[in-house]
């Protein structure tokens, strides 16, 4: 399984549409065919750089979504409405959705991680990321990650 996306090359900088900074869209994702038996995929997005980079204390959650289908061979740019039936978690802002990068201060990275399940999770009640992993234990058939930066221009 690949994860790519059309707008940020791997390890690359984060457009600032897809920031705070911007239009704060989730960037489209494509992903290549997840392995025989996925029932269902896991998408957490998170900043393990926070607050500074130079002095990491926490990641910060940006995205939790799951149950996403399958069939999809990826998220469009704002990762709805084509995505109706996948599940939301909540980010560190305690909110549902995609919360784009924001950082303080300095140059900080984005780990976009995808996985592939062999269940359906069904109805967690807005995990937390914490909550989500605890649910993907024992249930992962692959995953793959996509990591691009960003650093505030204003």
């Amino acid at each position: 399984m690949e994860l790519s996306s059309p707008a940020f090359a791997p390890g690359g900088a984060i457009p600032m549409r897809h920031t705070c900074e911007g239009d704060d869209l989730a960037p489209a994702l494509v992903w290549s065919a997840p392995p025989a038996g996925t029932k269902s995929l896991a998408l957490i997005v998170d900043d393990p750089d926070a607050p500074d980079p130079a002095a990491p204390r926490m990641t910060w959650v940006h995205w939790v979504l799951y149950d996403i289908p399958p069939a999809l061979a990826g998220l469009p740019e704002g990762g709805r409405p084509a995505i109706a039936a996948a599940r939301d978690g909540l980010n560190d802002w305690t909110r549902t959705g995609y919360g784009g990068p924001c950082p303080p201060i300095g140059r900080h990275r984005y780990f976009f991680k995808l996985y592939a399940l062999d269940t359906l999770l069904g109805d967690l009640h807005r995990p937390t990321k914490a909550r989500l992993e605890q649910a993907l234990r024992g249930h992962v058939l692959a995953s793959v990650e996509l990591v691009g930066t960003y650093q505030k221009q204003r």
